[in-house]
């Protein structure tokens, strides 16, 4: 199932962590609570760690990955890299990418399949994206919108896009991506899908103002619900419980 926290006190989780299916980090904050919700959920499966881009925090703007690489702006420091690469697993490589629009979070949206850019990304960060994350590139929009980071999210399961995303360009990404997509939005309305939700093959983090109907859409689309009825009861009443 989804699970709500909040990043002090900022419902925009998303720009302040990266989650795959081999690895999860977590920007460094003030509370411990919002890494304690990821490492509660994820520490059996998966390492989760503190990491920071460019002695930045939001580290989900900035940087962007898969369970096959991770790859990081210019301008991450050289600490910053090797603390990565002793994090993270062995089978994950972690590359630097010399690229104008260095956002890649916002340029770059991924499974571990295939990957959508940002139509104005330069050619040998696009074959870097294909050698570190091994994943077919598409340059598109995402309802108008170039940065397709931002306004989309999706695993290997499902994806959720823009609300403003027509029926002719959800089936076309469908079509690239190889799972079903769905147009909806998160944190009680917002359109900047990725800022409020991050998600792997079996687990997704939302932010806080996210409503019981948005992590509806949520858990349905990406295949999170647990089949059994007494579970599916339970997460209702939590929901419930949640929004009161």
């Amino acid at each position: 199932m989804a699970t709500r926290t909040v990043f002090e006190n900022s419902s925009d989780i998303g720009v302040f962590s990266v989650l795959t299916n081999s690895y999860c980090l977590v920007a460094q904050g003030l509370s411990s609570n919002f890494f304690s919700s990821f490492e509660s959920e994820l520490s059996e499966h998966i390492p989760v760690c503190y990491a920071s881009v460019a002695d930045c925090r939001i580290i989900g703007t900035m940087c962007v990955g898969n369970k096959n690489g991770l790859l990081l702006p210019s301008t991450a420091t050289d600490q910053e890299l090797l603390h990565l690469r002793n994090t993270l697993p062995d089978t994950v490589v972690v590359q630097r990418v010399e690229e104008r629009l260095s956002a890649l979070g916002n340029c770059i949206a991924c499974n571990d399949h295939v990957a959508l850019v940002h139509k104005d990304i330069d050619k040998n960060t696009e074959e870097m994206i294909q050698d570190v994350l091994g994943v077919e590139v598409f340059r598109t929009t995402i309802a108008g919108n170039p940065l397709v980071g931002s306004y989309c999210v999706f695993s290997n399961n499902g994806g959720l896009v823009h609300p403003k995303t027509s029926i002719k360009e959800q089936d076309k990404l469908s079509s690239l991506l190889q799972v079903p997509i769905v147009a909806g939005t998160i944190n009680r309305g917002s359109q900047s899908i990725r800022a409020g939700l991050v998600v792997n093959d079996w687990s997704a983090f939302c932010g806080f103002n996210t409503t019981s109907t948005e992590i509806s859409v949520v858990e349905s689309i990406f295949n999170l619900r647990d089949k059994k009825a007494q579970n599916i009861v339970s997460d209702m009443k939590n929901s419930l419980i949640d929004a009161l």
